[in-house]
């Protein structure tokens, strides 16, 4: 796991993130797909940080059971809602508007699919996407 101080280029909000490694951060970065928690941009990149020295069991540990908990909610949700992959925008729309049945669903959609979606008042939450290890 690796913690990085990170800024938002949208509104210069600082917070803390964890990857499980350096790569996790640069692809998920290279993709977009972190944002501000305070305003939702997408301009966030790495803040200047010293390095931390000491404390680190207690960190790890905090940030081990963090982990687990977003594994388990997404075991959950992936145990519990029909899997519709690339579909997800189009089959949310469909239930949002009653041309399909009411129930929950998982799948794939692009950040601009995200945010149309949430534009027509339709409620969606991204899902961490684990590799099947722990790196």
């Amino acid at each position: 796991m690796i913690r990085y101080a990170l800024v938002c280029g949208d509104c210069d909000h600082r917070f803390d993130a964890w990857f499980s490694n350096a790569a996790a951060y640069d692809t998920q970065a290279a993709k977009g797909l972190i944002d501000c928690p305070s305003c939702s941009g997408h301009r966030v990149t790495k803040a200047i940080m010293a390095p931390a020295i000491g404390g680190k069991a207690a960190e790890m540990e905090k940030a081990a059971a963090a982990m687990a908990l977003l594994r388990a909610m997404t075991a959950k949700v992936k145990a519990t809602a029909e899997p519709v992959g690339e579909r997800f925008a189009d089959e949310a729309r469909r239930i949002h508007n009653g041309e399909s049945e009411e129930r929950p669903i998982w799948g794939k959609a692009t950040r601009e699919e995200a945010e149309a979606l949430a534009d027509e008042g339709i409620e969606v939450a991204a899902l961490p996407d684990f590799p099947d290890h722990d790196a």
